[in-house]
C-alpha cells in the first residue's frame, strides 16, 4: 500500500520514503523495533511474533518497547533487548525513553498499538519504514504515524493480526511458537503450591471488571470439577481488592475446599501453575492468554467479547461464547452487524454465560484429554 506519510523521525512531521520490505530470502534487516506496551494477553501474541522474527533472522537485533508490567512476563526471553515505559511516569517517562533512543535507528518499526500514548512514543523511535494497522483498525490517528499497512482483513483473531506484522517484513512463515522462559524457582514453587495432585485453575477475574463472571458460577465449577474428576481446584489472582473479594465470595460458596493462591501467584508463578496444571478457567484476561504459552487448555468466558478475535489461541473450541447474544440484547445488533472488536462491556452481559455451558465445555475437554471420569462424554 503506498504510504500515507512516514513516521517522524526527532519529532518531525516531515516523512521519510520506506525501502520495500524485505522479503523471504533477501538480506534481513538489522534491526527492527517493535512498540506494543501492553496488554498482558497482547503481550504474549507479541511473544509469537519476536519468536518467528528469531527463527526467520537469529542475527536480527529485536528491541522491544513495553509497559513495566508487561515486562515482567517477558523480560528474560533470550537476545531481545527491553525498553521500559511506565504510563504513570507521563512526561518524565517520555523523555527517558527519548534519552534511551536519541542517536538509534532502528530499519523497521512495528507499531502495533493504536493509541494516543503508543503514537507519541512512536515519534522516538528512528526509522525508515513503519508498518502499522490497516484503515479499519486504526485510531487516534494511528495512520499518521506509520508509512506502510498490514492488509486489510476481516474477522481476524489478533494474534494472526500480529503475524501480519511479520508476514509484511517477509520473514518466512513459520509454526506459532509461544515459548517463554519460566525460572526454576517458579517451576519449584507451583510444585510444592500444587502438591503433585492433577490440579485445574480458575483465574476469575479480569482487569476490566465487566468482563467478569459471578461467584456462583465460578463455586459450581469447582464442585463439578472436584466432584466427578476428583481434581484439586486452584483460584488464582492479583492482590487486588477485587480479586480478593471475588475470591472470598467463591470460597463461601464451595461445597469442595479449593486451594487459595490468590495474590501469592506473580506472573512467573502464574506460568508455572499453568504449565503443571489440566486446564484453567478464566474470563478474557492476561493468565487465559499466557494459557497458551504453555499450552494449557482454557475454557474462556466470553459474552462482553468475541472469542473468534479475542478468545485463547489454541483453545477457542473450548470457550462459552455468549457474544452474539450480547450483541443482540445490549446493542441491538447481531455479532455480524457489530464492529469486529466491538466490546459489550455492559453490567449484565456476562450473565448471559450459564453454568451449564461451561460445564458442557469442561466434560467436552475432559472427554478429548482423557481426564479420568471424562470417558463416558
Amino acid at each position: 500500500m503506498p504510504a500515507e506519510s512516514d513516521s517522524a523521525e526527532s519529532g518531525s512531521a516531515e516523512f521519510a520514503t520506506p525501502a520495500e520490505a524485505p522479503q523471504a530470502g533477501q538480506t534481513p534487516p538489522s534491526s527492527i523495533c517493535i512498540l506494543r506496551l501492553s496488554a498482558l494477553g497482547d503481550v504474549t501474541h507479541g511473544v509469537a511474533l519476536v519468536n518467528r522474527l528469531q527463527k526467520a533472522w537469529p542475527d536480527t537485533q529485536l528491541t522491544w518497547i513495553i509497559g513495566a508490567f508487561e515486562h515482567k512476563l517477558v523480560h528474560d526471553m533470550p537476545s531481545v533487548e527491553f525498553i521500559t515505559f511506565n504510563k504513570k511516569s507521563g512526561w518524565r517517562g517520555l523523555l527517558q525513553l527519548h534519552k534511551q533512543l536519541r542517536g538509534r535507528k532502528f530499519d523497521a518499526l512495528l507499531h502495533i498499538q493504536v493509541s494516543l500514548r503508543a503514537n507519541i512514543i512512536s515519534t522516538l523511535v528512528r526509522s525508515p519504514l513503519r508498518i502499522g494497522y490497516d484503515t479499519a483498525r486504526s485510531r487516534d490517528l494511528h495512520g499518521l504515524f506509520v508509512n506502510r499497512r498490514i492488509p486489510a482483513q476481516s474477522g481476524q483473531h489478533v494474534v494472526d493480526a500480529f503475524q501480519s506484522f511479520a508476514d509484511s517484513l517477509g520473514a518466512a512463515p513459520a509454526e506459532l511458537d509461544w515459548s517463554v522462559p519460566i525460572p526454576e524457582s517458579d517451576l519449584d514453587w507451583a510444585r510444592e503450591q500444587l502438591g503433585g495432585r492433577p490440579s485445574f485453575l480458575i483465574s476469575p477475574c479480569s482487569s476490566h471488571a465487566l468482563r467478569n463472571w459471578n461467584a456462583e458460577g465460578y463455586a459450581g465449577i469447582a464442585n463439578h470439577v472436584a466432584d466427578k474428576y476428583g481434581m484439586q481446584v486452584v483460584l488464582c489472582g492479583g492482590p487486588s481488592e477485587l480479586e480478593r473479594t471475588m475470591g472470598d465470595a467463591i470460597l463461601d460458596k464451595c461445597t469442595t475446599r479449593p486451594v487459595d493462591l490468590i495474590g501469592r501467584d506473580t506472573i512467573k508463578r502464574m506460568l508455572a501453575l499453568l504449565s503443571q496444571s489440566a486446564a484453567l478457567v478464566s474470563p478474557d484476561s492476561g493468565p487465559a492468554h499466557m494459557a497458551t504459552c504453555t499450552r494449557t487448555p482454557v475454557i474462556g468466558l466470553h459474552a462482553a467479547s468475541n472469542p473468534k478475535r479475542s478468545g485463547p489461541y489454541l483453545s477457542r473450541q473450548w470457550c462459552v461464547d455468549a457474544y452474539n447474544e450480547a450483541c443482540q440484547k445490549f446493542l441491538n445488533r447481531t455479532a455480524e452487524q457489530v464492529s469486529w472488536g466491538t466490546k459489550v462491556e455492559k453490567p449484565g452481559a456476562m450473565d448471559l454465560v450459564s453454568l451449564e455451558a461451561v460445564i458442557d465445555r469442561i466434560d467436552a475437554l475432559a472427554h478429548a484429554h482423557g481426564w479420568p471420569g471424562g470417558e463416558n462424554q
